[in-house]
């Protein structure tokens, strides 16, 4: 919105200013009147109100200094440099403003490229397009070791032909890859033509019944882990302290993980009952929902059903309810697996 400008005449109280934009639109008889003012040298006022407000407004027209009953016109070239004059000024202090405000961030932009490792211990990716991207970036700098944990049984063949077009060249100079899969990714015909596709001295894989969520970790350097429950937000974390952290976090896993190169030990008990089926028991009494069972052991929901039952057909249940006490009173809980 406007406001009249020195030099132009005031409209009228009632009168709103006028966008420019609109000029045309709200000024149906501007142009004619404006040519009758030219013409005649002066228009009076009292024929032409209230069509010529908006004339007013922008200061084409103004009162004539004789008789304010008439109204003059105003060269269009004068009536445009009054209005763009507050406009260039306002514009050139914006422009001081951002020199000034540039000028005051330097010194900081100065430290943080002398100490990058200081600045931005965490920051929140949101898409996947710009975690991928901060993934890349990160691969490329990787110089010595990529710790991996990927929960969820076998990954989807598109994120694996994805991998393996970034990973393949960190292998080729070295840099060894140690991952965690759940048992279920054994199953996963695409899982192991991405493992038997990588240089098996680079690659390490093995695997556990149950994982943490989503981790990557680069070296010492960078750790990335998801930050919503559809993995579309991560955290890239560069705090040398969290980073050390997860890796801790990853060691103690790998420790008790089962190579994928060697079967599964068989820890099927005298009453039937499988690991896999501890596990779920063990789920089951903390609340869990059967979807919210398989996803946490990397299996689909039907699989799941299909121990449940037999979990059930074992302890002799002929309920939900019931097999939750059952398991309780059981022990199997509390059996190593």
């Amino acid at each position: 919105m406007f406001r009249t400008l020195g030099g132009g005449a005031l409209p009228a109280k009632d009168a709103q200013p006028t966008h420019p934009h609109a000029l045309t639109a709200l000024c149906g008889e501007g142009a004619r009147l404006y040519a009758t003012a030219l013409r005649s040298g002066r228009i009076n006022r009292m024929d032409v109100e209230p069509a010529a407000l908006c004339l007013l407004e922008f200061g084409l027209l103004h009162p004539d200094p004789d008789d304010a009953n008439w109204l003059r016109p105003v060269p269009p070239s004068v009536a445009l440099a009054q209005r763009l004059q507050p406009l260039e000024r306002e514009i050139q202090d914006r422009r001081r403003q951002a020199i000034e405000l540039t000028d005051s961030f330097d010194p900081f932009i100065a430290i943080s490229t002398q100490n990058p490792g200081s600045i931005h211990a965490i920051t929140v990716l949101e898409g996947f397009d710009r975690i991928n991207t901060a993934i890349d970036s990160a691969t490329a700098e990787c110089e010595r070791e990529v710790l991996t944990i990927q929960p969820g049984g076998g990954r989807p063949v598109d994120a694996l032909a994805q991998a393996l077009k970034r990973d393949r060249p960190l292998t080729d100079r070295g840099v060894i890859f140690r991952t965690l899969y759940q048992h279920t990714a054994r199953h996963s015909q695409g899982t192991l033509a991405y493992v038997e596709r990588m240089p098996r001295g680079n690659v390490q894989v093995r695997t556990l019944e149950e994982l943490v969520e989503r981790l990557i970790v680069f070296d010492n350097a960078v750790a990335f882990i998801p930050a919503s429950d559809d993995r579309s937000v991560a955290l890239e974390l560069r705090h040398p302290g969290l980073v050390t952290y997860l890796r801790k976090v990853f060691e103690q896993l790998w420790q008790r993980a089962v190579p994928l190169t060697e079967e599964l030990p068989n820890d099927v008990s005298s009453d039937g009952i499988t690991g896999v089926q501890r596990s779920i028991a063990k789920l089951l009494i903390e609340g869990h929902v059967d979807e919210a069972i398989a996803r946490r052991l990397g299996m689909n929901v039907r699989t799941c059903r299909a121990h449940i039952a037999k979990l059930a057909a074992a302890l002799g249940s002929g309920s939900r309810a019931q097999l939750g006490y059952l398991i309780a009173q059981s022990g199997i809980l509390e059996r190593e697996h």
